[in-house]
């Protein structure tokens, strides 16, 4: 029974590390070596990474790329990236190459780079758009030479061992397999080319592999209860409660304390949940054949601004919704016979950047839902998300116990509350 139970253990831990997302089945990241061109001792080689995630982007300080190579390869050069290190090239006389090692690493260039270093999709310091937000944004990729390599489909060594940060762990890449070539159209369109040779590389993410708390939780409150459900306690974890500080702190005032970090560490505003991310649901207005929810997002980290942010949420009712006010929508289709999930982000240039913590490190918006009377209730937390994503991390949601409920002498749906007592007060007045 103990091996059975043991055995059961692992298999769901695997499941949790194969990144399988239910709101998000389809989502990778596809790394694709296009080989271009044959030379003397190698190849060149076209790499895009396409983000097919649907609400989970690569944010700053970008995506880090590595791989081992199967033989003695070489990077001669690269255009739109580079690498981290350049290794020990002792033995090369007069054209040393870009980097020697056996495992390079390698990073997105720097917006501004000169022209000759540019290539297309590239140089953004390897921020990637969520699929879903903006697919035209979802694309980097760089042009590599490689030398001391095969000259020939039949010769050539794919690089194995791939490893993706985006820009922390939690991404898990899959072996490189030979796939048809790809084909491109020129620029007038009339006429097809193909790579010489094709491989893909597919990486997948496990919150699970990432970190061992969430990074956000969600807080609740209603009109029909004065109660506000608050964000369980040490939701993302306490072990950052030493270095936090509070709102009106001295300290925050120092030069630099709001620059971030190579290793990215927090500096979190003291709370009880001591989450950096805060997502809270507000069940506002009850009309007769609508509802109206209030959405805000609170950033509790004085060291990190989130660009190309995303808010997912499941609720059966995002199959009807009628408007959202200031940010941008979109319904997920997972499974195309239900539309019960919707991704959030901010409107570009006016709150596409959730900002430090502060008293500006808030969005919000409401939504307009339009009821199906058939399923609509205040009941039983019905008006409430059942899952909460902010930049693809699942949220902590509180305890279904601990959700606001309707008071005692409520009406079954409180349908039209305001007209219920205009009708009494002319009641009594007759």
């Amino acid at each position: 029974m103990r091996l059975v139970i043991s055995a059961v253990c692992v298999i769901v831990l695997f499941t949790y590390a194969a990144a399988y997302d239910p709101l998000d089945p389809n989502g990778n990241i596809t790394i694709k070596w296009d080989v271009v061109s044959w030379t003397p001792d190698g190849y060149v080689a076209v790499v895009t990474m396409s983000n097919f995630q649907m609400f989970r982007h690569i944010m700053n300080p970008g995506w880090t790329l590595g791989w081992t190579w199967a033989k003695k390869e070489v990077i001669w050069s690269m255009v739109g990236a580079q690498t981290t290190e350049q290794g020990d090239c002792s033995k090369f006389k007069g054209n040393v190459p870009h980097c020697c090692k056996k495992t390079p690493t390698v990073v997105d260039l720097l917006p501004g780079v000169p022209y000759n270093q540019q290539f297309s999709n590239c140089c953004k310091g390897g921020v990637v758009a969520a699929w879903g937000q903006d697919p035209s944004a979802a694309v980097s990729s760089f042009q590599v030479s490689i030398g001391l390599a095969g000259t020939s489909n039949k010769t050539v060594k794919l690089p194995k061992n791939f490893t993706l940060l985006g820009p922390g762990p939690g991404y898990t890449c899959g072996p490189a397999k030979v796939v048809p070539s790809t084909t491109f159209l020129t620029p007038d369109k009339r006429r097809k080319t193909q790579a010489l040779m094709t491989w893909n590389v597919t990486c997948t993410y496990s919150q699970f592999l990432a970190r061992k708390n969430p990074g956000c939780c969600v807080s609740l409150s209603s009109f029909y209860n004065e109660t506000i459900t608050p964000c369980p306690s040490c939701a993302c974890g306490c072990q950052n409660k030493r270095n936090c500080v509070k709102a009106d702190s001295k300290h925050l005032r120092m030069v630099g304390i709001h620059t971030p970090k190579k290793d990215n560490e927090p500096l979190l505003q003291c709370t009880h949940h001591m989450c950096p991310i805060r997502v809270h649901w507000h069940v506002k207005v009850n009309y007769k054949d609508y509802w109206r929810v209030k959405i805000a997002v609170t950033n509790f980290n004085y060291r990190m601004n989130y660009s190309l942010w995303t808010l997912a949420v499941q609720h059966p009712n995002l199959n009807n919704v009628t408007q959202v006010f200031s940010f941008d929508y979109k319904p997920i289709l997972p499974f195309q016979s239900i539309n019960d999930t919707g991704m959030f982000y901010g409107m570009k240039y006016f709150n596409d950047l959730l900002m430090e913590a502060g008293p500006s490190g808030n969005v919000q918006s409401e939504i307009l839902l339009r009821k199906d009377q058939d399923t609509f209730t205040l009941k039983q937390g019905w008006a409430f998300p059942r899952k909460v994503y902010f930049n693809g991390e699942e949220c902590m949601l509180p305890p279904p116990d601990s959700y606001p409920v309707l008071p005692n002498s409520a009406t079954v749906n409180l349908l039209n509350f305001p007209a219920f007592i205009f009708i009494m007060l002319i009641m009594l007045a007759v």
